[in-house]
């Protein structure tokens, strides 16, 4: 059962943010079920810390879209310069 716990971390980069979600909350519900070993509880801890990483990464990379399309929706020379191009 640990094995399924201790994956490399190149996987879990691989993974998207719904399934290292997913996963967390699973990890997560097995932690608060108990009845793990030490062993195996400290390589769900680790696994969870892990698919936290990923999460808040995928977040902060939606974000830094986001920002960026705000941005560029906001700046009226960008705006400017597409509209004189399509007139051109």
């Amino acid at each position: 059962m640990t094995s399924e716990v201790e994956q490399p971390t190149a996987m879990s980069e691989a993974l998207g943010y719904e399934q290292a979600r997913d996963e967390l909350i699973e990890v997560v519900r097995r932690l608060e079920a108990g009845g793990t070993t030490l062993e195996e509880s400290l390589a769900l801890w680790e696994r969870g810390e892990e698919l936290a990483e990923v999460c808040r990464r995928r977040l902060d990379g939606a974000r830094a879209r986001l920002d960026a399309a705000l941005a560029e929706e906001a700046d009226p020379e960008d705006g400017a310069s597409g509209a004189d191009g399509g007139g051109a």
